[in-house]
């Protein structure tokens, strides 16, 4: 007897595999989930949380960036989620404490560093 001919007789003997026919999509959709929470659902869930964290412990005095791009100083930490920041001298703006950009912020103030020639532990090797 040839190979093929065994091989299609094993395979005939029990229709539907181990787990039975219609198991192979549902395996498929389960492993899709996984790769998805894994790749999108979790990182974003992990920003969101460093994003809010940032936003609570900023302070006056702090330089800061909005998501807008509006650069400016903290001058006053309101009560109702609200930051005052001044954007030139005697120039005022009010901002929920969201609108600051962690990234771009912390790239402003590496930024300012290297200029100014401070080194920090984080941009230190």
């Amino acid at each position: 007897m040839q190979l093929n001919t065994i091989m299609l007789q094993a395979a005939g003997a029990a229709p539907g595999g181990l787990f039975g026919a219609g198991a192979g999509p549902i395996f498929l959709m389960v492993g899709m989930f996984v790769v998805m929470y894994f790749f999108m659902i979790r990182p974003q869930a992990k920003r969101q949380k460093e994003q809010t964290k940032f936003a609570n412990s900023m302070n006056t005095g702090e330089q800061i960036v909005t998501t807008a791009g509006i650069h400016g100083r903290i001058n006053k930490a309101n009560d109702d989620g609200t930051l005052q920041i001044e954007i030139s001298r005697s120039t005022f703006m009010t901002i929920e404490r969201s609108a600051v950009s962690m990234e771009m912020t912390m790239a402003y103030r590496k930024k300012a560093d290297a200029a100014a020639g401070i080194t920090t532990p984080a941009t230190t090797k």
